[in-house]
């Protein structure tokens, strides 16, 4: 079986994202509109993928696409522990809240990851926005400049970390707000690498 390039793994974890938020598969429309691309486009790669033998489709009907078992061990199921503040530190809720399948391809580090609902528009010029999803690799240390997942106290917050002489700062990327300032000692949760959107 021929390996699915980068673009057709994109498409099959679109695929894998809207069967998980939706419980039926989209349309060939859908997929099109989602990358931008003509019905014509997508419809060649779906096609591509059938002769992979990575996805079933029924033919002339609507929403009959199914991923390969096969296809499907591909990707891994990453919980959502609640949410994390764009904007001001807010309580953490490590309540399960459901879980999105990633296809491997697309966490380059191994690893234990965790998902968390973006609240707020602190972050927006990073390009994370209020009702993203952050993927986060669970890590204790990060390097000045990384989005970095912090809990203060009993609250929990994503912003861009630096370690200044005496203290963290936490920035925002949001010129309406101003830095976070806290002790050296402060409790990382780990780094974002990834941000998924509903544009929905």
């Amino acid at each position: 079986m021929k390996e699915a390039t980068q673009r057709q793994k994109e498409v099959l974890n679109f695929i894998a994202l809207y069967i998980n938020d939706h419980t039926y598969p989209p349309t060939i429309r859908e997929v099109a509109d989602f990358f931008s691309i003509s019905v014509k486009g997508a419809h060649d790669h779906l096609s591509a993928l059938r002769k992979k033998g990575l996805l079933k489709q029924g033919d002339k009907k609507s929403r009959t696409m199914e991923l390969v078992k096969e296809e499907e061990e591909g990707f891994t199921e990453i919980p959502i522990l609640g949410s994390v503040a764009a904007g001001r530190p807010i309580l953490a809720v490590e309540n399960m809240d459901g879980s999105i399948k990633i296809h491997r391809s697309f966490l380059k580090n191994s690893g234990k990851f965790f998902a968390l609902r973006v609240k707020g528009d602190s972050m927006v010029d990073a390009g994370i926005m209020d009702g993203d999803i952050a993927i986060i690799i669970q890590q204790s240390v990060v390097r000045n400049g990384e989005i970095a997942v912090v809990m203060l106290d009993e609250a929990v917050t994503i912003k861009t970390f630096y370690r200044e002489n005496a203290r963290i700062k936490l920035q925002p990327e949001n010129s309406r707000y101003t830095p976070i300032y806290c002790s050296r000692d402060v409790r990382i949760l780990g780094k974002l690498v990834h941000i998924i959107r509903s544009y929905e």
